[in-house]
């Protein structure tokens, strides 16, 4: 998925070491696209907090009917220095990429495309199910790494119970259960339902920050109240998560990992580490493919999608600077 706005704001991300207690972060409704676009509700990067471990970026939408023409429809669009990691709820969505991957992606499973060096791809949902509804995910790949030459993986996630917890991991390894796919730091990933009224402990790695995206019903977190579609995070140094569904059936994606010890600077769809990387990323994505589609340069290039890719925002008119994480 894209991050589709046309301002979008320039982030230098570092972990906060000193977090104490729950932090509960409210979601910003981000269109993707034109007048019938798909909103998502977008809950990591924000101001007060850029990373939990790798994780850089939470966009959950949905369920939206997906009969409708346009329910997501994301052009060929570039990305560097990251990975991407597509989970459903329900749905299918098709993906295509520059490494000529051509996967539809259905509940249960994992997308993740690592975009190294630098890739494009699109990703058009489909009309075998009822709904759309969802959640992609970035992760910032570490400096020693991000020049890895692009890939793709999928993979049907294997299923873990704990009382009457049931836990689906999907990146990383959780309770007996591990994931092939790649990971280039510490991580974890996994969705969790729970029934209405019951509660779950689970074993927690201190080294790690873990966040809790939540769906449409409440969740308690750690005691703390975390309403439907925010997100709950625990800074590191817990051995244990306690996760409660006070009010319905709950359902919610736990992401967590190893504090990320170095800068990334984010803005529209790349993660270099400076200005200049940023606006020599953008002149390559504009000049390579969105003047001369024909070229393949660093993006390559996306077969099978009916349509142009997508030119990149315009830069600010002053030098992209470090923000404060507020």
């Amino acid at each position: 998925m894209s991050n589709l706005e046309r301002d979008p704001q320039e982030l230098v991300c570092v972990a906060d070491p000193d977090a104490g207690g729950v932090e509960v972060m409210a979601p910003r409704e981000v269109p993707l696209g034109g007048p019938r676009a798909l909103m998502v509700r977008r809950t990591l990067p924000q101001r007060t907090r850029s990373l939990i471990g790798a994780w850089c970026f939470v966009d959950s939408y949905g369920p939206t009917p997906a009969p409708r023409a346009g329910t997501m429809d994301t052009p060929p669009h570039p990305h560097t220095g990251l990975q991407t990691v597509s989970w459903l709820y329900e749905g299918q969505i098709e993906h295509r990429d520059s490494t000529g991957a051509h996967q539809l992606i259905d509940p249960g499973a994992v997308n993740l495309m690592t975009a190294g060096s630098g890739i494009q791809h699109s990703e058009v949902s489909t009309t075998a199910a009822a709904t759309l509804h969802g959640v992609q995910l970035w992760t910032a790949l570490p400096d020693a790494h991000r020049g890895v030459a692009p890939f793709f993986e999928h993979h049907v996630a294997d299923v873990a119970h704990v009382g009457e917890a049931t836990l689906r991991v999907f990146v990383g390894s959780w309770l007996g259960v591990t994931s092939p796919v790649t990971a280039y730091t510490p991580l974890v990933a996994a969705e969790l339902t729970l029934p209405a009224g019951a509660s779950v402990e689970l074993p927690a790695d201190p080294g790690f920050e873990y966040g809790l995206v939540v769906d449409h019903e409440p969740a308690r977190l750690q005691g703390a109240e975390v309403p439907a579609h925010h997100l709950g995070v625990v800074p590191a140094g817990s051995d244990a998560l306690r996760i409660e569904a006070p009010t319905g059936p709950l359902r919610v994606l736990l992401i967590g990992g190893a504090p990320l010890e170095e800068p990334i600077v984010m803005w529209w769809n790349f993660v270099g580490r400076s200005h200049d990387e940023i606006v020599a990323f953008r002149e390559e994505w504009q000049g390579e493919v969105i003047a001369d589609a024909d070229r393949a340069g660093r993006f390559g290039h996306v077969d099978g999608y009916d349509g142009a890719p997508l030119p990149a925002p315009e830069l600010p008119n002053v030098r992209l600077r470090p923000r404060d994480r507020g």
